[in-house]
């Protein structure tokens, strides 16, 4: 199958390779020359624009995008619609807002382009072990797509699947994102009261070395927090500062608009915000609030902890 890639970054260039391993023929396409050249020592066939991209595929075209959600995928179609042709197939592999890639395949439908929606979780392991592939489209599209989907997947019949139209798979991929944003969270609350326990003087890469086998919340994550703990128990160099790439935020205001209580996702997505609250004025106001109405005394900037 030849496939046309743009985004050829840590996530994009590993799914590149894993294609390529597995006999498919794919050109690759980024802005970055350096990229450019390290995909072409993978053995990657490279086009240096959208036009040339586009004139390297055989009609019907297939062009997967791993590019950034919002802003980039949109001037990224734009680049690519007017060398495309009615009966091509522009996937969307990133983690854009469903709303956005309703609006997209509504805009290429008009001049005939199929738009497929893939959520894709697995990041920069997916190239060793598989990418878990949530589809969003018309089914023949689809259909039509599955030698790629059974090459980047884990098998050929596990992690991947047809989930609905377009807009469901970037639609399930939130999900999972803020079902993520709550895992995180209840391993880091975890770990962190462990850590407090001084006088039991626990070993934490041990603790997480025990749950990962027979353990009910044994997981892919806690194989990782193993891994980070092996590396730097007390994560010394890390700054308490959490980003979130705004799957979570998607979640929330989806389950809000839905009436579905979503408590663990909203809260730990607040937590993220908080986490980033360098100044933490609210803290400092409630602190004299306290002293205000019942004299208690207020820890002044300095005073030891």
């Amino acid at each position: 199958m030849e496939i046309g890639l743009v985004g050829l970054g840590r996530m994009g260039g590993g799914m590149a390779r894993r294609l390529l391993r597995a006999g498919h023929d794919v050109v690759g396409y980024t802005r970055s020359a350096e990229t450019l050249r390290r995909a072409e020592e993978a053995g990657i066939r490279t086009a240096h624009s959208p036009e040339e991209l586009a004139a390297a595929l055989f009609p019907p075209r297939t062009v997967w995008l791993m590019v950034p959600a919002g802003q980039p995928v949109d001037d990224t179609v734009d680049a690519l619609t007017p060398h495309l042709v009615p009966g091509d197939i522009l996937v969307d592999g990133g983690n854009s807002f469903y709303r956005d890639t309703l609006r997209r395949a509504a805009t290429l439908r008009a001049r005939g382009v199929h738009l497929v929606d893939v959520g894709t979780s697995g990041g920069v392991w997916g190239e060793e072990t598989g990418y878990c592939l949530m589809v969003g489209g018309e089914r023949e599209v689809v259909e039509n797509l599955r030698p790629a989907f059974e090459a980047l997947a884990p098998a050929p019949d596990r992690g991947w699947g047809h989930v609905g139209p377009v807009g469901a798979g970037h639609f399930a991929k939130m999900v999972h994102n803020g079902i993520e944003y709550g895992l995180m969270q209840a391993y880091a609350e975890g770990f962190a009261i462990l850590r407090r326990k001084h006088e039991f003087e626990l070993d934490l890469h041990q603790v997480a070395e025990i749950w990962r086998y027979g353990s009910v919340i044994r997981s892919w994550l806690l194989d990782l927090i193993t891994r980070a703990l092996a590396e730097d128990p007390e994560l010394s160099d890390v700054a308490p500062y959490v980003e979130d790439s705004g799957e979570g935020r998607w979640a929330v205001a989806e389950a809000i608009d839905l009436d579905a209580p979503a408590p663990v996702i909203t809260l730990a997505l607040l937590q993220r915000l908080r986490s980033r609250d360098l100044e933490a004025y609210g803290d400092r106001l409630l602190a004299v609030l306290r002293a205000q109405f019942g004299g208690h005394p207020v820890r002044r900037v300095g005073d030891a902890r």
